[in-house]
This record gives C-alpha cells, sequence and structure tokens, in this order.
C-alpha cells in the first residue's frame, strides 16, 4: 500500500516566516534609536497634569503691538500641532502689520487688530512630549493653563479646532474669570452628536482604533515604518476624551461664545454646531458652505469675522448669557431632542456600516430589522442599509461555504463521519444539489432554518462553489432590499404611532419588531402547512402534559421535600446509606457490569452479557463478535456504556454497521447483552434491613410505540399524524433519522423506539394490577442472590404479562438504586400533583430504610464525597463522548 502524500506544512511555513519577520522587526527598531525630539525655539518643562514629574510642551507665538487687544491662544484638533493655524497667523499679522491700529470704539468695522497669538502643541503632538499619562481634553486644559501662567498671561480668548474646542470649553469651565471668549471651529461638543451618540459605544469603538494601531505596531513586522508617535496620540487622545461633561460646561458658559462650524462637515455634523447654537443662547452661530477643513484653507474673511468678535467683546459689544433673549433662554432650558438625530455622516456612517456589516454574521434578522429601524428614524438611508446587509449576508454566507469547502469534505474522510456518510450517499447528495441548486438556495432564503444547512452543504458537497456563489448573491439581493424595507415601513410606522419616538429607544425598537418577525415566522407562518400546524399542536401538547416536561420544571417540588426529609432526620444525605452494595447507595455513577457481576447467583434469570473495554473501533468490534460467538448467540444484541442513566447511549445492534456506529459514539466502557425478546417491566422492590423479603412497591408496564404504514406516507408524517407522537416528534426523528424520507409498506408496523426508556419515548403505564404473591416470590429469590440491596427497580422483559403475573421467565436488564423511580407515576392518567404524591411516599420510604441501615451502623456518604462523585461522573461523561 503506497504511504499517502503529506501535505505541505504552508501553514507552518507561513507562521515560521511571520515569527522570524516579526522577531527581526522588533530587532531593528530596537537597535535603531529613537529620532531626537525636534528642537523649537519656544519650549518649556511644566507640571505633568496627573501631578507627576514635567512635561515639556512647546508652542508658537506672535506679539502684538503696543495697541494690541487680548491674546488670542488657537488649540489645534487631533491628530494636529500648532501648524494647523499657520495660514490664519499669517494673514493676522500681515493685515495687523499692514492697517494702522484703531480706537476701541471702532473696532466693531472691518480690519484685523494686532494681538499676540499662542498657538501650543497640545500634548502628544507636535514638537511637545509625545509620552505623556494624559492624553484626555480636560489634561490638555491642565496643560495649556499651566502654560499660560508661566508666559504671564493672565485674560485671553481661546479658539478652539475640532477636539481642541473641548479643550477651549474645559479651559472655560477651569478658569472663567480668565477667559474673555470662547470660539468654537467645526468643534465637537455634546456627546449624543459624536460619532454612535452613546459615550459607552463611543468608548469601545476608540479602544478599538487604540488595539489596532497598538497591533499595527506591535503585530505586524514593519521595521520601523509604523513607529509614528503620532498616530498612538491620536488614538489615546479620544480614547482619554470624555464628552459628557460638554454638555454642562456649554450650558453654564457666561463669556461671549462664537461657534463657525461647515454645513457640510463630515466629521461633525452640522448639528452638533445647532445644538451648542440653542444651549448657549448668547452665541453666535456662522454656518459656512464648507466641510470640516475650512481651517486649512485659511482665508481673510474668516480672519476678519474673528478679529470682528474678538473686537465686540473687547467693547463690551458681544453678547453674554444676561444678554439672552428669553426665547431662546426657554429654548436653551428644554431637554435635548433624541427624535431629531441627523443621518450618519462620515465616520459615524462608516462605523454604522461596518457594525451592520459584522451584525450579520451573528444575526442577519436581527441586522436587517436594525437596519429597517434606522432607516425609519431618518439616520440611515435606504441604499446604504441594504448595501451593508446585502454585504454581510453574502460574505457570511459565501464564508461559510468555504469553510464547509476547506475543513467540511476533509473531515468527511476521518471517522467517524466516513462511517456515517459513504461514498455512494455522498455522490447521490451532491448530484441531488446540483440539479436544484438554484431552487435550493431561493427556498433557503425565505425559510427559516434551512439557511446554514445549505450553505453547509453548497460547501461540503461535489458541487460548484463558484455557481453557488451567483445563487447566494442573486438569493440575498431579492430578500435583503424586501426585507429591510418591510422593518423600514413597520418601524415608520411606530415612529409615528408613538408621536416620532420609539418606545424603548432603538435598542426596544429592534428587539420588539423582531418578536414580531420571529412569532410571524414561528408561530404564523408555520401553521399555513398541515406539517406546522402538526408541529405545533406537539409544543401544545408538552406544554400542558407534565410527563414531557425538561427536569429543571418537573423536579423542583420534590427536591425540596428530600432536602426536608433530611433536614428532618438530620442528615441531608441519609438516603445514601441505603443499597450498600452498590456505590452512594445507587445515587450516581454506578457501573452497570459491577452489579450485573452481583447478580450473577441468580443464574438463567440474567442475560448473558459481557464488558468490552475502550480500545479502537475494530478491536470491539472484534471482541463483540467473540462475545457471541461464545454464548451462540446472534444480532440484535444490546449495547450500553458501562455508566448512565435514562437510556442514554443505549442501543439495539441488528448487524455490523450498527455496533460501530455505537462503538463510534461510545468510546468510554461499555457492555454488550443478550437481546430478549417479549414485554418489558419495570418492578419496583424495597426490604427492610434484616429481613429476608421485601414487597413490590411499583410496576410499570413499558410499551413501546409503534406506528402502522400506509404505502404511501413517511415515518415522519405518520409520526405527526399520531395523537401520542407529535407530541415527542423530535425525539422519534432522532432514533429515526431517516424518517423524512422512508415509506414504510403497507400495513407495515414501525417501532418508534427499541429502548424502554420514558426520555427515548416509551410509554409507560400503571401495571400495579400485576403484583402478586407469586410475582413477590419470584423477587425476593432474585433480590436473596444480591446480598446489600434494599431498594430500586428491575428493569425485567417477560413473555407476557400473565407470565409476570406467575412470576415465571423474568429476564433482569439492570437494577437501578436509590434515584430510581416508581415509573407508573408516568402513566398518563396521572396528573402532575399525583404523580409527586408517588415520589413523595417513594423518598420517605427510602429515608425509612436508610435510618434503620444507619441505627445498624452504616454511615451515610458526606456531601464532599457526593460532590466529588459528581465531578467524576461529569469527567467520565465528557471523556466518553470524545
Amino acid at each position: 500500500m503506497t504511504p499517502p502524500k503529506r501535505r505541505r506544512p504552508w501553514l507552518r511555513i507561513a507562521l515560521v516566516a511571520y515569527a522570524a519577520a516579526l522577531l527581526a522587526s522588533t530587532a531593528v527598531r530596537i537597535a535603531v534609536p529613537e529620532p531626537p525630539r525636534p528642537e523649537h525655539r519656544n519650549a518649556m518643562d511644566i507640571p505633568a497634569p496627573s501631578g507627576g514629574g514635567t512635561i515639556r510642551i512647546a508652542w508658537k507665538e506672535t506679539q502684538g503691538g503696543d495697541e494690541a487687544g487680548l491674546p488670542l491662544v488657537l488649540l489645534h484638533g487631533s491628530p494636529g500641532s500648532a501648524d494647523n493655524f499657520r495660514q490664519l497667523r499669517v494673514i493676522w499679522v500681515l493685515k495687523a502689520l499692514a492697517e494702522p491700529a484703531r480706537d476701541t470704539d471702532q473696532s466693531s468695522e472691518a480690519g484685523i487688530r494686532s494681538r499676540r497669538i499662542i498657538t501650543p502643541d497640545l500634548p502628544g503632538f507636535g514638537a511637545s512630549d509625545h509620552r505623556v499619562a494624559d492624553y484626555s481634553a480636560r489634561g490638555h486644559a491642565d496643560s495649556t493653563l499651566k502654560l499660560l501662567d508661566r508666559l504671564d498671561v493672565e485674560r485671553f480668548h481661546v479658539l478652539g479646532f475640532s477636539m481642541g474646542g473641548a479643550v477651549a470649553l474645559h479651559l472655560a469651565d477651569q478658569a472663567p474669570e480668565r477667559v474673555a471668549s470662547v470660539i468654537l471651529m467645526s468643534s465637537i461638543g455634546v456627546q449624543e452628536l459624536e460619532l454612535l451618540g452613546d459615550y459607552r459605544v463611543n468608548h469601545g469603538l476608540h479602544g478599538l482604533q487604540l488595539g489596532l494601531f497598538w497591533g499595527l505596531r506591535n503585530l505586524v513586522p514593519h521595521f520601523g515604518a509604523f513607529d509614528q508617535p503620532v498616530a498612538h496620540s491620536y488614538a489615546r487622545n479620544f480614547y482619554d476624551t470624555d464628552q459628557r461633561p460638554l454638555r454642562g460646561i456649554l450650558e453654564s458658559l457666561e463669556a461671549p461664545v462664537f461657534i463657525i462650524h461647515g454645513a457640510q462637515d463630515p466629521l461633525v455634523p452640522a448639528a452638533a454646531a445647532r445644538e451648542h447654537h440653542r444651549i448657549v443662547p448668547h452665541s453666535e452661530l456662522w454656518m459656512r458652505p464648507d466641510s470640516h477643513f475650512f481651517l486649512f484653507r485659511g482665508g481673510e474673511h474668516l480672519a476678519a469675522r474673528i478679529e470682528d468678535f474678538l473686537s465686540r467683546v473687547e467693547a463690551g459689544e458681544a453678547p453674554i448669557r444676561a444678554d439672552a433673549e428669553p426665547e431662546r433662554l426657554r429654548q436653551a432650558a428644554l431637554p435635548f431632542d433624541d427624535l431629531d438625530l441627523p443621518p450618519f455622516t462620515g465616520p459615524a456612517l462608516l462605523i454604522v456600516f461596518l457594525l451592520l456589516v459584522c451584525a450579520a454574521y451573528a444575526s442577519e434578522d436581527l441586522t436587517c430589522i436594525t437596519a429597517g429601524l434606522l432607516v425609519a428614524q431618518g439616520r440611515l438611508d435606504f441604499p446604504v442599509a441594504v448595501a451593508a446587509c446585502y454585504a454581510g449576508i453574502l460574505s457570511s454566507d459565501l464564508g461559510i461555504a468555504w469553510l464547509a469547502r476547506v475543513l467540511g469534505r476533509p473531515a468527511l474522510r476521518l471517522p467517524p463521519f466516513k462511517w456515517w456518510v459513504s461514498e455512494a450517499r455522498f455522490e447521490e447528495a451532491s448530484a441531488w444539489l446540483r440539479r436544484r441548486a438554484l431552487v435550493v438556495v431561493l427556498v433557503s432564503r425565505f425559510l427559516p432554518g434551512t439557511r446554514l444547512p445549505t450553505c453547509l452543504a453548497a460547501g461540503i458537497l461535489r458541487t460548484s462553489l463558484f455557481r453557488f456563489c451567483f445563487y447566494f448573491a442573486l438569493a440575498v439581493a431579492i430578500w435583503t432590499p424586501a426585507f429591510v424595507g418591510v422593518n423600514a415601513l413597520l418601524g415608520r410606522e411606530a415612529v409615528e404611532r408613538f408621536g416620532g419616538r420609539l418606545p424603548g429607544g432603538l435598542l426596544g425598537a429592534v428587539l420588539a419588531l423582531a418578536l414580531v418577525i420571529f412569532t410571524v415566522r414561528s408561530v404564523v407562518v408555520p401553521l399555513f402547512t398541515w406539517r406546522g400546524r402538526r408541529i405545533w399542536r406537539g409544543r401544545l401538547l408538552r406544554i400542558r402534559h407534565w410527563e414531557f416536561w425538561p427536569m429543571w420544571a418537573f423536579y423542583p417540588p420534590l427536591a425540596l421535600y428530600i432536602l426536608w426529609q433530611g433536614l428532618r432526620r438530620r442528615s441531608l444525605t441519609a438516603f445514601t446509606a441505603i443499597n450498600p452494595a452498590m456505590p452512594l447507595g445507587g445515587l450516581l455513577g454506578e457501573s452497570k457490569s459491577d452489579i450485573l457481576d452481583d447478580l450473577a447467583g441468580i443464574g438463567e434469570a440474567l442475560p448473558a452479557w459481557r464488558r468490552l473495554p475502550p480500545g479502537r473501533r475494530e478491536e470491539r468490534v472484534a471482541a463483540l463478535h467473540r462475545f457471541l460467538e461464545d454464548e451462540n448467540l446472534d444480532y440484535p444484541v444490546v449495547l450500553k456504556p458501562d455508566t448512565g442513566e435514562r437510556g442514554r447511549g443505549v442501543a439495539v445492534a441488528r448487524s455490523e454497521a450498527d455496533a460501530a456506529t455505537f462503538f463510534n459514539v461510545t468510546p468510554g466502557p461499555a457492555l454488550a447483552q443478550e437481546y430478549v425478546a417479549g414485554e418489558e417491566y419495570g418492578v419496583f422492590w424495597a426490604r427492610h434491613p434484616g429481613r429476608r423479603d421485601g414487597h413490590v412497591f411499583s410496576i410499570t408496564h413499558k410499551v413501546r410505540p409503534t406506528v402502522t404504514g400506509d404505502g404511501t406516507s413517511t415515518l415522519e408524517r405518520l409520526i405527526l399524524d399520531d395523537p401520542r407522537a407529535v407530541a415527542i416528534a423530535h425525539i422519534y426523528r432522532r432514533e429515526h433519522p431517516e424518517a423524512a424520507t422512508h415509506v414504510p409498506a403497507a400495513a407495515e408496523r414501525v417501532e418508534l423506539t427499541q429502548v424502554g426508556a420514558h426520555s427515548r419515548g416509551t410509554i409507560f403505564l400503571n401495571a400495579n394490577d400485576l403484583r402478586t404473591p407469586a410475582l413477590e416470590r419470584a423477587m425476593n429469590e432474585i433480590c436473596a442472590a444480591y446480598d446489600g440491596f434494599d431498594f430500586g427497580r428491575f428493569d425485567v422483559r417477560v413473555p407476557s404479562a400473565e407470565a409476570l403475573r406467575r412470576g415465571e421467565g423474568l429476564r433482569v436488564l439492570e437494577v437501578n438504586g436509590v434515584t430510581s423511580e416508581a415509573t407508573h407515576m408516568y402513566d398518563p392518567r396521572y396528573g402532575f400533583f399525583a404523580a409527586h404524591a408517588i415520589l413523595r411516599r417513594q423518598w420517605k420510604l427510602a429515608f425509612d430504610l436508610a435510618e434503620e441501615r444507619i441505627s445498624g451502623g452504616v454511615r451515610p456518604a458526606t456531601l464532599s464525597r457526593i460532590l466529588h462523585a459528581v465531578r467524576v461522573e461529569r469527567r467520565a461523561r465528557r471523556k466518553s463522548t470524545t
């Protein structure tokens, strides 16, 4: 046999190459010294805002003449430096030199007055120190004030551009008596109109940006190309700055305020400037037909308008808060109107677009619902919303198909998948999908629950991935605009219905609309089909009948009763004293093979069995064959995990293939047991310690349900049509994976389960009428051979009910200890309270028998021992499934 070709280790080669390049890049960055800090004529050390050490801050300055007005402090944005104001400073100086100084009473006329202009490089930028502890706008304001103190500047005007506007506002807040006026140019401000409007969301995005810059510097081999400190400073500036206090600062400003903003600003929406103008009732607003960056184009008109405002401030002609008109004061007092939010633009639009794309990977429906509501609110244009959803949905579908192609196909050649899917079945499925590819993709886009399987199938099966890409693109192009449009229409009606305000905000509206969509698709739509109606009938039956309830819903009252019994008897674990033959009295983790070993004395009542230790599948199949040969048996044979309860993992193997499948999913210790035909019963038996005979407490008839074929209906339809089976159709479909396609012949009876466990779909009926002295004598004879057993249930098979009544032909399949149940309580005739009454009688008897054992010297298990056993059982269960 030729050895398989080894694949080239491309991944390993790539990882080694990346690690080598990263190591070399790091070595170069360490070896090459940092470039020296640029020399600057104006620079000095000032105390750091955090109070630890000093930082070096640089600035540029233009001196005014003898008739100069108050100094003007210019604060740049982020990223930026004092050079951002170069053109504005040049124009200012040239115009001031060209025009003679004017009297203050003429200052409102056109012209530029000579004045001292101070333009610092804020910490982290320009020629100032780049490694600082605090990059926030508040920290920058503190540094600027300390610089002005060192420059002997007592009173000044301040102009903040972009992020510098936040610094200017903090300056006005920290030193209101020193700030003569505030000019906000393209300035950020209130939190509600910054990016996505929420501090926590914005802070997270800025943190992600900071992390990306860190990753570029430290995880990408760049040999110093990305060691630009300005990128880190920019990211830290936004990450450290909290804009939430800025609204309060704006609302409390007393000094004159001039707001200059571009109507087409893509970074800070014009709505922010209008909101600032509203909440500062004495402010002046100049809305220019410009973008965010009109500062860099300079312009005499801009400088002249600024100087006109400054001159009016110094002449006492600019309004302060006390001069505000009553109507503007009334408007300023109104709360922020979150219904008049502007459409997303610039970075905010890009972020929302990317968020919708990424969100589609988690939930396509919720993403389209969110996009539709954003359209309804006017925050997002419909084409942009559709494009974002389309990009996310299509890329996620194609990504799943590609991963299935790369990872799924090789997995099918490995155990256990290669044992489940034959080459013939694989080719058959591939051919079927190739013939119906377009229909399958289009239907899956509109049919809930079928999208993921379709993407996986398109990748795994032998189909043309390029053709499926086209089909996916077509289906998503049809579905996405329709679904986003429906949500936009519903959202718009909701907005109008609630007076423009969505109850609970956008998140609440998304969840409410998602609930509506989910209800329509999961409840209403299925009701239009027979299958959907039957499935819903089954769900309602599971809610109505307690026997189908999950354990967490049924057992809490019993747990409280057991707790009460334990407290009453001064030992919460007293019940573990019964059944000394079983670990913890059979509470959990008991070995089926150990119990069968102890039952060896009952002779022919015990079917032939053998332990099957862990090992390779082929070895275990061979061991099974030896068992069958030694015992002169043939298939079928019962295979069970050595530990477990409620029928978990039990299988009736009717062929070697069935046995191989069992060993694939049960790698841990197991046992093989002779298959016994006949009727199955659960006989609950109890005996007081010290007595020879016990008594039968409960008898349950375990009926394996069947359906009868009509020659035309699939097994799934027969299950759904059955008045009881419909309630647990999902269980029977697991027992019969072929149910959707298999059509039983007319009059053919199909057993829906072969395992006598209620959790596997077996019907439990009360058979206490079969209790007879003869049965109890037979049970006593069996239990006499099982020393140390007091209380539990025997699962037995007998030829007939009459044989059980006579105590004849009993074959013991297995024995369960203290946690076994008197399973006749599952009879559909018993209600919830009647079932719990049976369980309470059973557990009272268990505690009574335990007390007798304890009085005889048996010590119950400690709580720590039980908890240790629980952990061991969980580890063993996880190991047995790996």
